[in-house]
């Protein structure tokens, strides 16, 4: 018995057209929460950070705090829906 013909042929899964680009769930609901006003607050309050502290020379400030809390609040959005979107 020859030893190919001991092995069964494998199916192989085709990838699907690269005409379907598959977009990230995650990205799609950053940009819708990004907009809710609570959050959109937030990141006003961290951009006016990071433009005081970039028009300076000299700084000891930086904008953690105001990172963290626009952060927490999208992700906090984004993961109450995030996964009933994937596959």
């Amino acid at each position: 018995m020859p030893l190919f013909g001991f092995f069964k042929p494998i199916k192989v899964a085709r990838a699907q057209e690269a005409d379907d680009e598959l977009v990230d769930p995650q990205l799609l609901l950053r940009g819708k929460c990004s907009e809710e006003a609570g959050i959109a607050a937030l990141k006003e309050r961290y951009e006016a950070c990071n433009d005081r502290v970039n028009s300076k020379s000299r700084t000891t400030e930086t904008c953690v705090e105001e990172l963290s809390d626009f952060l927490q609040a999208l992700d906090a959005c984004v993961t109450k829906t995030l996964f009933s979107h994937l596959k």
